[in-house]
């Protein structure tokens, strides 16, 4: 096997590839908007500047042009504004994939020689994708790559982008996805675990995760992760964000997660979670293998609290009413109870009652009502009305519209499963990934 050689550094036409890429960025946004003009040709590099290398893997050329173009898809995609600090991470990022995809092209091509089978996604099948990319825009394809023209990326960059993971995504699944089996054992040791965690507190996330190993270490994933934050607090869109620059299996979807408690993702991010409130981002979260970034879109107590969902009637009366008021108060809501059937129709009952207005109160948990409707919420099953109770606000008649345990919204057998495939699977290309740049011979220059 033929020693790598680590990618180190930037190319050292650099300054000449940042500076093209910054001059003809513009925000990705504008590709999903306004209609396109008419198709035009993809702009020829320049000068010099196609014919420079920046790196050699295993023989194969990356030159410089490859990689200014690589760039400026990836700052219209990412939606990251390029700026001086950010073009280095650009470089680094487009550098490290244009080298991946170059192994993988070369690994595929060596096993369907091997097997003699077809593992290179064919024009149709990139089209596809392209014409998602488009539709996802409002754009015919024609439109698409005109946009893309405009802002000097060339419609070959996107095809090859496209080609190599959806080979090398289709090459992992079919030699490891149907060998790799999810033991009932494994899922019922996960269910345990949220089982015995359902009482904590539950988190709805989003991540970016940089691999150090992939990057060039943990400063440069920690400094990127920064960098990244720095953009998204900007305005970047997070899922675009993930798309582009996560290693986790998440990317895919926009580095969606879903709900997870204490103890499914690493300690340090469950000790980041618990400081965070909803919406926030995360700072760095150095991790063993790298850093995350994570978004907290929800939060929710665990299954020991129930939640209730509320709808009230009510008569204003001050808490010096006489108790002629409150009786009079009190005779309307007790007819008015007799003609509500449920929740569905509080609303237009109390409309066909003077003085007497309904309210829907939304979700909250029986602790933290008032205790003037706690021991209500508590004994009343859904559809249910209460009697008049009062409160120093008035008399309401509380309907309880529904009942739960927060959390008890847990994932299934088939969603656990899912989790775990992914998760390993992940894991196993990451591997395969790792072996092939180790076995491989890279310059950059």
């Amino acid at each position: 096997m033929m020693r790598a050689r680590k990618v180190t550094g930037l190319p050292a036409r650099g300054a000449l590839i940042a500076a093209a890429a910054l001059a003809c960025a513009l925000p990705a946004a504008a590709m999903a908007q306004e209609a396109a003009p008419p198709p035009a040709a993809a702009p020829e590099p320049p000068r010099g500047l196609a014919e420079a290398v920046a790196a050699v893997v295993n023989d194969d050329i990356i030159s410089t042009y490859d990689l200014a173009q690589r760039m400026r898809l990836l700052i219209a995609t990412s939606g990251v504004q390029p700026t001086q600090e950010t073009l280095p991470q650009f470089q680094r990022e487009a550098l490290i994939s244009l080298i991946d995809e170059h192994l993988q092209i070369q690994e595929l091509k060596r096993v369907q020689k091997e097997q003699k089978i077809d593992l290179i996604a064919t024009d149709a099948d990139v089209d596809e994708d392209v014409d998602a990319m488009a539709k996802q825009n409002n754009l015919t394809k024609e439109q698409f790559f005109a946009q893309m023209a405009s802002q000097g990326i060339g419609a070959d960059t996107l095809r090859q982008q496209i080609r190599a993971q959806q080979s090398w995504q289709r090459w992992i699944r079919g030699r490891y996805g149907s060998r790799l089996r999810i033991g009932e054992d494994q899922i019922k040791a996960q269910q345990q675990r949220v089982a015995a965690s359902a009482s904590k507190t539950q988190y709805q996330i989003a991540e970016v995760f940089l691999d150090a190993n992939r990057v060039g270490g943990m400063e440069t994933a920690i400094n990127g992760a920064g960098q990244l934050i720095a953009q998204m607090q900007q305005g970047a869109p997070f899922q675009a964000v993930a798309r582009q620059f996560s290693a986790s299996s998440t990317a895919a979807s926009g580095g969606e997660v879903g709900w997870i408690t204490a103890g499914e993702m690493a300690p340090e991010v469950d000790a980041a979670l618990e400081q965070m409130r909803p919406g926030q981002l995360s700072r760095p979260i150095p991790v063993r293998d790298g850093v995350y970034i994570i978004y907290l879109r929800d939060k929710r107590s665990g299954a020991g609290a129930m939640v209730v969902a509320l709808k009230q009637a009510a008569v204003a009366l001050p808490q010096t009413a006489s108790d002629a008021d409150v009786a009079a108060a009190r005779d309307k809501l007790l007819s008015l109870r007799g003609q509500i059937k449920g929740c569905d129709d509080i609303e237009t009952q109390a409309a066909k009652v003077q003085g007497v207005v309904a309210a829907d109160l939304g979700e909250a948990e029986v602790k933290d009502l008032s205790p003037a409707f706690q021991q209500a919420a508590d004994s009343l099953q859904p559809g249910q009305v209460s009697e008049p109770i009062r409160t120093s606000a008035g008399l309401h008649l509380l309907a309880v519209c529904g009942k739960h345990a927060s959390g008890e919204a847990a994932m299934g057998h088939d969603q656990i499963e899912n989790r775990l495939y992914g998760q390993q699977l992940s894991m196993i290309a990451r591997r395969y990934m790792r072996d092939l740049r180790n076995s491989a011979t890279i310059e950059t220059r």
